[in-house]
């Protein structure tokens, strides 16, 4: 529970807060109604953008298109569209800029612009970056539609690539595995996708039986208890002869074995990374080369804001989750010739019942080292997932988005 958050949003808090200056975690909306009425400008190259409703201020969302910006002049026309309207962004609004390719000056230049605005943004806004390859337009629609809703929250200050074109239909009918579900993230992971239609094959290891079939049952999923360590045919074997394959797979499971570097003995070591990676790449490769994974499947990995920016005494952890990173590279291209995709969510200060265990200074100082000021909840890294998961982002792959209210470290 984040009694601070409670505090600064009473009568006494919010004098407070305002008068010294301290952090201001304002409550997020998580719906998924489009934040609206949205001020569009720019090139406006993008079909979905003449859906948007259109009106006066308070503006739910600001929507800049920069495709036709070339030069390092046609810069000025961020300021020109933001200056005038960017005070009259409402609670919890949404800023998009929409770019062509990051391969020039002025386009590269998108992005200090957007992560700058994200961390002057108050009550609750974001800002995030799109940019969307020549011919990929119509694939752009499922990730505007995700950035400019409640389901991204605690998303800001990234950059998103849409490089191919969408799938039709949803996730209906559609079989995903989920790892690590018995709880967590992992367990809102779960009831995401299965809200979302999919039938979820929830996995973890026998110890964790019990609280596995809580989370299946009330998912209408399937519980399946293995040690995601060992030999990947029991896995694959168990989704061909139960379900023909699997749509979906995220790869949630995770373990902690946390000591600085010259405490750590290789037992330590070699289990994070055994865990968080290289079972996940047996298992990727046992999917592939059975063609378990069924054309236009989706491939997620968690990795963590540890495996951008280090934490101490997680030299193992922040290794494993920097591999996800890098599975994610490698694997794209190779997926896009099946017609799949593979992306990662990157997860910062997460309430959980592990972040609650942590020490009260060190928990503070993860909420509030944001531009969001306040941790986010595993519905929020669920809903990222999901947004991946779909149809409609077939055109989203090799992209790595962090889950962190625009973490001031590593960002």
């Amino acid at each position: 529970m984040d009694r601070y958050q409670k505090f600064a949003s009473s009568g006494l808090g919010r004098q407070l807060v305002r008068r010294l200056g301290l952090p201001n975690p304002y409550p997020l909306r998580r719906d998924a109604a489009l934040a609206t009425p949205a001020l569009v400008g720019g090139a406006d190259r993008l079909p979905f953008l003449k859906q948007l409703e259109t009106g006066s201020a308070p503006y739910g969302a600001l929507v800049f298109d920069a495709s036709d910006i070339a030069t390092v002049g046609d810069l000025r026309q961020l300021h020109d569209f933001f200056h005038p309207v960017i005070t009259r962004l409402g609670p919890c609004g949404r800023v998009v800029v929409i770019g062509r390719s990051p391969d020039t000056v002025a386009q590269r230049a998108l992005e200090g612009f957007v992560r700058s605005v994200g961390k002057e943004l108050r009550r609750g806004g974001t800002a995030n970056l799109v940019y969307v390859a020549d011919g990929a337009e119509d694939g752009a629609e499922s990730t505007l539609r995700f950035l400019l809703s409640g389901r991204s929250a605690y998303v800001s200050g990234q950059v998103v690539h849409v490089s191919g074109a969408a799938a039709p239909g949803t996730l209906e009918g559609k079989v995903a595995l989920v790892t690590g579900a018995s709880r967590g993230i992992g367990e809102a992971i779960a009831a995401t996708l299965a809200r979302d239609g999919a039938h979820v094959v929830c996995l973890d290891v026998p110890a964790a039986g019990e609280d596995l079939s809580k989370v299946a049952n009330a998912v209408g999923g399937s519980a399946l208890q293995l040690d995601i360590t060992g030999d990947p045919a029991k896995l694959t074997s168990y989704l061909l002869e139960r379900h023909g394959g699997v749509d979906v797979v995220v790869h949630n499971a995770g373990i902690t074995r946390d000591k600085t570097l010259a405490r750590m003995d290789a037992s330590k070591w070699d289990a994070v990374l055994e865990v968080n990676l290289a079972c996940q790449e047996r298992v990727n490769a046992a999917l592939l080369e059975g063609d378990v994974l069924r054309t236009g499947g989706r491939i997620v990995g968690v990795s963590s804001i540890a495996g951008i920016a280090g934490n101490v005494g997680q030299t193992n952890y922040a290794t494993s989750k920097a591999g996800v990173i890098g599975m994610v590279k490698s694997l794209a291209p190779v997926l896009a010739e099946r017609g799949a995709t593979i992306n990662a969510v990157a997860p910062g200060f997460i309430e959980t019942k592990m972040t609650a265990a942590v020490p009260l200074l060190t928990r503070e100082v993860g909420r509030r080292m944001n531009s969001l000021s306040q941790g986010g909840l595993p519905s929020d890294v669920a809903e990222t997932v999901a947004w991946f998961a779909a149809p409609g982002s077939g055109g989203v792959n090799g992209n790595v988005v962090r889950v962190c209210g625009q973490m001031l470290l590593g960002a």
